[in-house]
């Protein structure tokens, strides 16, 4: 890491407010507050917009953007995630997928088919467990462990982390992932609570109700429902003006 690079982790970490708790899919609330020491690590993805502009938890973008993130939580069934995937581009929506290294494991063509259709590709853990609970070595192994296959599969790391489990991470598991390499945890404001299988009509509800300018939305590869609700989504968004961009768009 440069001495420029290490100077911008050091003001993203004086930058950080810590966020408020968060429903999630992933389980229990964590949240950081205090900003972790910058150290060396894999490098990662380069991105458009400097590091130290934004908080070291991201919940989301300028409430002046005329665009939000879709973020999805990368794994289960291939097909659906597919199938999601081409929806969203015949619509010139760019996606986020924070994707399980375990997931990747069995499904590595994914990584390529994602970053083909020009959405964002980063690191979800390896096994999708509580990170927040972890011993500091099983934590950090596994947020390396994820990195490792996406830097295989891809070339890159990617820019963004999100921990499993939790909106938010402790700061041990915040600090663990500056080491690994990720400037920033992305959490999100929007909850589409998708996992819980409240069909597509109450997806779709629940996003167009809570999302604005510059919103993190999470949501889920993997249930019939969310593929369901895409269109009425992005339909509607774009009917307020709003893009769905990756969150590197967004947040550049």
């Amino acid at each position: 890491m440069t001495p420029t690079n290490r100077r911008d982790l050091l003001r993203a970490g004086a930058a950080f407010t810590a966020t408020g708790a968060l429903a999630t899919g992933c389980g229990t609330t964590g949240t950081a507050t205090a900003a972790p020491p910058a150290t060396t690590g894999p490098t990662p993805m380069s991105p458009s917009a400097s590091p130290h502009r934004l908080p070291l938890q991201v919940t989301h973008g300028p409430r002046t953007a005329a665009s939000v993130a879709l973020t999805f939580h990368g794994q289960g069934d291939p097909d659906l995630a597919t199938r999601l995937l081409t929806t969203a581009e015949q619509y010139g929506a760019h996606l986020t997928v924070l994707a399980v290294g375990s997931w990747l494991d069995e499904y590595p063509a994914m990584a390529r088919r994602i970053l083909a259709g020009g959405h964002d590709l980063g690191n979800h853990t390896q096994r999708h467990i509580s990170i927040n609970a972890m011993a500091e070595a099983d934590a950090r192994k596994e947020i390396t462990d994820c990195a490792e296959r996406l830097k295989r599969l891809t070339g890159s790391i990617g820019r963004w982390f999100r921990p499993s489990r939790a909106p938010t991470a402790s700061p041990l598991v915040a600090r663990l992932a500056v080491e690994a390499g990720y400037p920033h945890v992305l959490s999100y404001d929007v909850d589409s609570l998708d996992y819980t299988r409240p069909g597509a009509p109450a997806i779709t509800r629940k996003v167009l109700a809570e999302v604005t300018g510059g919103s993190v939305v999470s949501m889920h590869f993997g249930y019939p429902d969310t593929v369901a609700a895409l269109p009425a989504v992005l339909q509607e968004l774009h009917r307020r003006g709003l893009r769905a961009v990756t969150t590197t768009e967004l947040l550049s």
